[in-house]
């Protein structure tokens, strides 16, 4: 059980290997981040988070998905979400659609258009991953980095109940 003075010691700094591991990382994901946008800008006009979010709603059962759920997988707030689909939707490439049982909800939907632009800047994307990340990894770093990501994945998974989350907001 803490105290009160065990609030007040030092925090359980980072050794001089972990802070190494800790910028490593902080700085390759910026990169590839960078990266990957750069690719899709280049090649498709759409930053990252629109290729995720034309992805997420291509796999949907009928091409759609609830915004609210779609700012959840995105892990990004509903007025960050809502501005994206604005422009999605001025290029064509997703509509909404009202929620017959909601009168407050919607639907993000890709079209056609929308599917065709992610089929021409999927193979481009996929080659820019594999430069990125899979050419330069072995087969057994490719394994251990899925599971080092999965166990940090998981210990960050919010329990929604009363958390501050970006889609919640």
């Amino acid at each position: 059980m803490k105290t009160a003075s065990t609030s007040a010691e030092e925090p359980r700094w980072l050794t001089d290997e972990e802070q190494i591991v800790w910028r490593s990382y902080v700085h390759a994901s910026m990169l590839l981040e960078d990266h990957m946008d750069r690719q899709l800008q280049r090649d498709a006009g759409m930053p990252h988070i629109y290729y995720g979010l034309l992805v997420k709603l291509a796999e949907s059962p009928a091409r759609r998905l609830r915004m609210t759920e779609l700012a959840m997988h995105a892990k990004i707030t509903r007025s960050r979400l809502s501005h994206a689909i604005a422009r999605l939707e001025k290029s064509g490439w997703v509509r909404r659609e009202d929620c017959a049982s909601d009168k407050r909800g919607q639907f993000a939907v890709v079209t056609e258009e929308g599917l065709d632009v992610l089929r021409r800047a999927a193979p481009g994307h996929v080659t820019a991953v594999r430069n990125a990340v899979f050419d330069r990894l072995s087969g057994e770093q490719q394994k251990a980095l899925g599971e080092i990501m999965q166990i940090i994945a998981e210990g960050l998974q919010p329990d929604e109940a009363g958390a501050d989350l970006p889609w919640l907001r």
